[in-house]
């Protein structure tokens, strides 16, 4: 398994984030759907990771700089013919070291409330997020979940 920075032009990772894109459209209503497309992650305050087997593609993830001490992870996607082989929790750990070295004092996310969350929001209790009150420019829902961990 090898973690790549990822300049997002390349054909698996376009499907990915696509299917990925997708999916959250279909579980959340729109004005509760917070995944970003492909634009929206090549903005420069986001850096934006793939994983790999040998050519394959086996799923995805990034960090969003909040502010200086203050980071966001988007876009957690494993491929579906990759589930349960430890591709979320080894990315979400890369990308926890990536904002430590990075100086953040606190990486946060948002997530779905829904029973499909529910793998997600246990891999993230499991590495130390827990609960919070909506951050940025999030505001409360009942569709999502806020997390949060001190680095």
């Amino acid at each position: 398994m090898e973690i790549k920075l990822d300049d997002l032009t390349g054909a698996q990772v376009i499907a990915l984030v696509g299917e990925h894109f997708q999916s959250m459209s279909a579980q959340s209503p729109a004005e509760s759907m917070h995944a970003l497309n492909l634009d929206g992650l090549k903005k420069p305050e986001i850096t934006f990771w793939s994983v790999w087997d040998h050519n394959e593609i086996m799923g995805c993830g990034a960090l969003k700089e909040l502010g200086g001490q203050h980071g966001e992870i988007k876009s957690m996607r494993t491929s579906a013919l990759h589930l349960r082989k430890g591709v979320a929790k080894r990315l979400l750990e890369h990308i926890i070291e990536e904002a430590k070295r990075r100086g953040y004092v606190r990486l946060s996310l948002e997530t779905g409330s829904m029973e499909s969350f529910q793998p997600a929001i246990k891999l993230y209790e499991t590495l130390g997020f827990h609960y919070c009150e909506p951050f940025a420019d999030y505001i409360e829902d009942p569709n999502s979940v806020f997390m949060t961990k001190e680095l």
